[in-house]
């Protein structure tokens, strides 16, 4: 089978440039077909295997901080505006629902763009696609600070998310070049861990905005974070995706490639697993300043607070995961237990929000909201270890696929959990419920994790 073939953590040197030892001239090229491995470039010397081991984990570690802040700017990106929502309603006059959008916009726009960004980095490389997009956003973002009315804030975060997806889908085709197997699964909850700083810390960096400036500062710093990032980009990651593996042909081959990994039952059932798991963390994100601040009286700093708190638990089960579960226990199970924790979890905030049992009072419901938050550990990188082990040939249009399918169904969940208005959080509960449901069937019904896998 070709993933046989496919580069590891320790294969690392061969895609990002190190300093290498000259090859013997004399090496003979290779008599019959092997490997991709064995293709890209002679064996080096016993003598010269240690340097250029150190210096691939050296380069190892930068591409790790590197795709973790590339995957980091997406919560950067929504969570620091979160405690400013309510004051963006009061400023540009408009209702919660129409705010809302600006959140939908940039999510729609982060799943359109894969569908473009992704085929083009099968194509192009990886390190051209992502810089565009990278100044793009900037730009984009610098211009939401500025915006005066609802609508054009609305337009300006669609153009934000379209250029920001390029880090998201690009980040997670640099790793399966990298990366395969019980390894890729074990980085994914590494980026978990860096990339889980940013929601961590930006609603406490916006709720601490709030209170020297107003919402428009928030996407100044944003502006900032993003220019330094580009620049990183451009400094630290090189090309992982050599010449001999890309794809020639163009927009059509790139439709048919989709065409087929969607035909792949199995990976079409993770990623519909993986995107409606998201749904559920998305109708948290978009509702969760509303419930937490109008229906039950906190302060955008004890939001900010509540939200960090349940970042941690994300990135503390993420870390189980990774260093714990994978490996000793196969991933279709860990997988199983993450999606059955979120619905029990979205069960109870039903129950809760709905006032069968009382008032519950803003602990309980955080309580609930921290278990919901914790599970997505188990969730999110399996699904897309699982899904990206199905299309070792094209992981840019299957990376496309997954983070298309997440955000669109996310952006179709953030005007649901408030078509009731601010004064209840059931609707956000029946979404979460609903979507976890779904997300379970799919699980169970496309993958069929009591199966044999097949190839």
């Amino acid at each position: 089978m070709p993933e046989s073939g496919r580069a590891t953590a320790k294969d690392s040197s061969t895609h990002i440039p190190t300093p290498a030892a000259p090859q013997p001239a004399s090496a003979p090229p290779p008599a019959s077909p092997a490997s991709e491995s064995d293709t890209r470039a002679p064996a080096p010397a016993p003598d010269t295997r240690a340097p250029s081991t150190a210096s691939a984990r050296r380069a190892g570690l930068l591409v790790t901080l590197v795709l973790g802040g590339l995957t980091a700017l997406p919560p950067l990106s929504m969570d620091m505006y979160l405690p400013a929502l309510p004051e963006v309603t009061e400023s540009l006059r408009a209702p919660a629902s129409t705010i809302q959008l600006t959140l939908t916009a940039c999510l729609a726009g982060m799943a359109l763009g894969q569908l473009v960004v992704g085929p083009m980095s099968d194509k192009w490389g990886r390190r051209r696609p992502l810089l565009v997009g990278m100044i793009v956003y900037v730009l984009a973002t610098a211009v939401c600070a500025f915006a005066p009315s609802a609508g054009l804030l609305i337009g300006f975060r669609l153009a934000q998310g379209l250029a920001g997806a390029a880090g998201i889908v690009i980040a997670r085709a640099v790793v399966r070049d990298l990366y395969d197997g019980v390894e890729m699964a074990r980085f994914f909850s590494t980026l978990m861990l860096i990339s889980g700083v940013a929601p961590i810390v930006a609603p406490l960096i916006g709720g601490q905005i709030l209170r020297i400036t107003d919402w428009r500062g928030v996407f100044h710093v944003l502006t900032a974070v993003g220019l330094v990032l580009t620049l990183v980009v451009w400094r630290f990651l090189h090309e992982t995706l050599p010449p001999g593996r890309r794809h020639a042909g163009g927009v059509g081959e790139a439709l048919r490639t989709m065409r087929g990994l969607l035909a792949d039952r199995v990976f079409t059932g993770y990623m519909l697993a993986g995107g409606l798991a998201f749904a559920v963390l998305f109708a948290y994100i978009s509702a969760s300043p509303f419930v937490v601040q109008e229906i039950y009286g906190a302060s955008p700093q004890t939001f900010s607070l509540l939200f960090g708190l349940n970042s941690v638990g994300l990135v503390a089960v993420g870390q189980i995961n990774g260093k714990l579960l994978v490996g000793r226990v196969s991933l279709d199970k860990v997988l199983g237990w993450g999606l059955g924790v979120i619905l029990l979890a979205a069960t109870a905030l039903l129950v809760m929000t709905s006032g069968l049992l009382g008032d519950p009072g803003l602990p309980a419901v955080a309580a609930g909201l921290f278990v919901l938050m914790s599970a997505m550990g188990l969730a999110m990188p399996n699904t897309n270890a699982q899904a990206l082990m199905r299309a070792p040939h094209a992981a840019g249009s299957a990376s496309a696929l997954l983070g298309t399918t997440s955000f669109l169904i996310g952006a179709v969940a953030s005007p649901l959990v408030g078509i009731a208005g601010e004064t209840t959080a059931v609707p956000m509960a029946v979404v979460q419920v609903g979507c976890a449901v779904a997300a379970l069937g799919c699980f169970l019904l496309l993958c069929r994790p009591r199966r044999p896998a097949t190839s």
